[in-house]
């Protein structure tokens, strides 16, 4: 798959005193807010990376949109998913 043909994006946690997860899909980012984007997303913990294949971004968006808020509705201190099940849950949009 070309380059221009995925997205890339992150789910990562807070580290402030609310460490909320949230996602960032990096390759749709408007420019206007790119970089303060970019520094918020980097200042966090990665939960989970990837790719997604553009003609399936909006549903997998929803998706991903639906782990944040499963993973921000979890116990602050037990909050978590393992890699294995955000591909499971994911599988069908992600690519290499």
């Amino acid at each position: 798959m070309n380059v221009a043909d995925k997205t890339m994006f992150e789910i990562y946690r807070e580290r402030d005193y609310n460490r909320a997860f949230q996602a960032i899909f990096y390759t749709t980012l408007e420019e206007h807010s790119r970089n303060q984007a970019i520094a918020k997303a980097a200042a966090g913990d990665t939960v989970f990376h990837g790719f997604i294949a553009d003609d399936k971004l909006e549903a997998a968006q929803a998706a991903v949109e639906t782990i944040v808020d499963d993973l921000n509705d979890m116990d602050e201190d037990e909050a978590g998913i393992a890699d294995d099940e955000v591909r499971r849950r994911l599988g069908a949009y992600l690519v290499e």
